[in-house]
């Protein structure tokens, strides 16, 4: 496996320092939640509590990645998790609003959008080495603040304040897995330093299900690693610098030689933020680096030979943006918003590919370009009644896809450097306007009723404009001539919370209008646009935009304080039904009616959790994920799948504690794929961990 130069500073730096495990107090209720978000920018609005919303507490027992899998409806393109998935499948999206390897929800971190530059896709590994305080997911389109890409929802890191902590922390686990975090926190005068980083590897697992595999087939192993460096401090009474700068590199191989990828990444963000002046403000600037290589193999129907065929060496792209926000003085009842933001992404993808038996490419491509969005917002709140908010914000955007080109020339004889195509694509740009609105009415103490709709749009990126791909025999073209995508939605919902009992209860409906999928146009043998020849078993599909995927469905959480029974006691449960169907016409109508690809009906989540405050404690983790379709014409199935997770600790003294975990207690077969021959591929099995954790000072 190919060795990151991050790997190596990082082992020597898990000798001295992990994230933070018992020493965080639990959020126990919603203000302690609000504080905490108040912490890395400026605090939620009245009308934030219109738009169904989960908060999660982060902590060390789980990825980030597998912590939000217990949000009702989210969901990643593949079930696999960045163990063993391919990096280039894990878009993150909600409300059944799927059926594309890239995001539809807007991942955010301390305010800098996240998704892949090039591709669209989220490199979870990267947020393992962060100290992370919480997560709030905001289910359904249109973020007026946040700008485009929320399509289905955004999703919201938040790193926590640390202190003056030093932690240690390692674990083992089955098939040789090792993983290891630490955290660094001092307070320098007025200002907080936190230096953050994890290690995780492991021999991983075959993924190919027993029974069908060949000689080919292998344990995929991994070896992940990240390092962060958060500062914090005061320029004045009011003003208060935020920087972060961190790294992170990924390898990842997909079980069969010729399927090894890597990623790497560094990120750097400067904000500044003014909270207790009556303007209060932020102002942003932030940019993303990254590169990434993968290796696609062909196998043989029996499993017993292999061959590369299809490999990007090299992916370079890059996001840069900023963003500002002001929200004047005008009223107790009345908060107003006010702000723009910039992004502009550039990538270019190199790849070879028509690799002969002695693994040498016959062709080379070069594609990619550039894409940029900027625009501006209002928002407002009004506390119409002691019982009644109302809110409401529109905004809008310019865009423009730029200097798009695809280039590919022969490597070898009889005329090797000879350009076979050489395109240079139309520059284009649009405008758009989203906004959204909606109530919150208290009906009593307990019991509150609201209300929202919204509109929302996501740019196609680098990766869907102009990059075509294979996967075994099939071939998929791009399209420079991509509309972007754009969403209405609404919602009704009810709150129900008193001291025992947190219950929200939401309705939906989403239609998503120019859904980029991957059509299905013809089937080999023959030679079709912008993918050369496809074999007689192989189709051929191009990146096109579907009429509209309609969604609509419920979302249930609830929440439960069993302190009664004993202290620190809690159970929490989820559940989302989602009804998507494909709107299909021209080339697409013989999917229309279809559910989009990668897309359950069903998705449910349960656990219940004991701590002590001296850390000690057990949780039981169910998650049920619904029978959904591997492609767009329903015809490959992947099963239903019913998984137990659990994890125990305790604490030795008031420094270290003793930890262990289980993954897929059952060792449940959760499909993650399935080919056009029947072969199976399977999530992550069985794991047992044990562990231990030590508080320095």
């Amino acid at each position: 496996m190919k060795k990151s130069v991050l790997a190596y500073p990082l082992l020597v730096s898990m000798a001295s320092v992990t994230v933070p495990a018992w020493a965080q107090e639990q959020a126990g209720n919603d203000e302690n939640l609000v504080a905490e978000i108040i912490v890395s920018g400026l605090p939620v609005t009245r009308g934030d509590s219109v738009y169904n919303a989960t908060e999660i507490e982060m902590d060390s027992s789980q990825t980030v990645e597998n912590a939000l899998r217990d949000v009702p409806g989210l969901q990643q393109f593949r079930r696999s998790d960045a163990r063993s998935a391919n990096p280039t499948s894990q878009g993150v999206t909600l409300r059944g609003l799927g059926g594309n390897a890239s995001s539809r929800a807007l991942l955010m971190l301390d305010g800098v959008p996240q998704a892949d530059p090039f591709g669209g896709w989220v490199a979870w590994p990267g947020y393992d080495a962060l100290a992370l305080k919480i997560a709030r997911i905001t289910h359904g389109g249109g973020s007026v603040a946040d700008g485009q890409g929320a399509i289905s929802g955004t999703i919201e890191l938040f790193s926590d304040n640390v202190g003056d902590r030093i932690e240690l922390g390692a674990a083992y686990g089955s098939r040789n897995s090792v993983d290891a975090d630490l955290l660094f926190g001092r307070e320098l005068g007025q200002g907080q330093l936190t230096i953050s980083a994890n290690y995780a590897r492991g021999d991983g697992f075959i993924p190919i299900i027993e029974g069908q595999r060949g000689s080919v087939d292998r344990p995929s192993e991994y070896e992940q690693a990240g390092l962060a460096v958060r500062f914090v401090a005061p320029l004045s009474d009011h003003i208060e610098l935020q920087s972060n700068v961190r790294a992170f590199t990924d390898d990842r191989e997909r079980g069969f030689a010729f399927s090894e990828n890597h990623n790497d990444g560094a990120d750097a963000s400067i904000r500044l933020v003014d909270r207790t002046s009556d303007w209060q403000w932020s102002a942003l600037a932030y940019v993303q680096i990254r590169n990434f290589d993968v290796s696609f193999g062909g196998v043989d129907d029996d499993r017993n030979s292999v061959s590369r065929v299809f490999e990007q060496f090299s992916v370079p792209s890059t996001g840069v943006g900023g963003r500002f926000e002001v929200r004047p003085p005008v009223g107790d009842n009345l908060e107003l918003r006010i702000g723009g933001d910039w992004r502009r992404t550039e990538g270019t993808t190199n790849e070879n590919f028509f690799f002969l038996d002695d693994d040498t490419p016959q062709r080379s491509r070069r594609a990619g370009g550039s894409t940029a969005t900027y625009g501006g917002f209002v928002e407002a709140s009004l506390q119409a009644s002691d019982a009644l908010v109302l809110t409401g914000g529109g905004r809008v955007d310019f865009w423009s896809i730029d200097n798009g080109f695809r280039k590919e020339i022969e490597l070898i004889n009889p005329f090797p450097g000879s350009v076979r195509t050489d395109e240079q694509y139309t520059n284009r740009s649009g405008s758009e306007f989203t906004g959204r609105g909606g109530f919150t009415l208290d009906a009593s103490d307990a019991l509150t009723l609201r209300g929202a709709a919204y509109l929302g749009w996501r740019l196609p990126t680098l990766n869907e404009l102009f990059r075509p791909f294979r996967v075994g025999s099939d071939a998929t073209a791009a399209n420079e001539l991509l509309e972007p995508e754009r969403v209405k939605g609404a919602e009704l919902g009810l709150d129900w919370n008193n001291d025992v009992a947190k219950i929200g209860i939401t309705a939906f409906y989403n239609q998503l209008d120019n859904a980029i999928a991957n059509v299905t146009l013809a089937s080999g043998p023959g030679v079709f646009p912008g993918v050369g020849f496809v074999a007689a078993d192989g189709t051929y599909s191009q990146r096109q935009n579907l009429a509209a995927v309609e969604s609509k469905g419920v979302e249930i959480e609830a929440e439960f304080d069993l302190r009664e029974w004993a202290d620190g006691l809690t159970f929490r449960a989820a559940y989302s039904y989602v009804d998507a169907t494909v709107d299909g016409s021209g080339d697409a109508a013989p999917i229309d009616g279809l559910r989009p690809a990668q897309v359950p009906r069903h998705n449910a989540s349960g656990s219940i959790r004991w701590k002590a405050d001296n850390g000690s404690g057990a949780s039981l983790l169910a998650r049920y994920i619904g029978q959904q379709y591997e492609d767009d014409v329903n015809i490959l199935s992947l099963a239903d799948a019913f998984t137990i997770d659990g994890r125990m600790t305790l604490a030795v003294t008031d420094r270290l504690l003793v930890e262990t975990r289980l993954e897929n207690l059952f060792d449940a077969r959760v499909e993650a794929a399935v080919s056009s021959n029947g072969i199976i591929e399977r999530a992550f099995p069985r794991t047992f961990w044990v562990g231990l954790r030590a508080k320095i000072e």
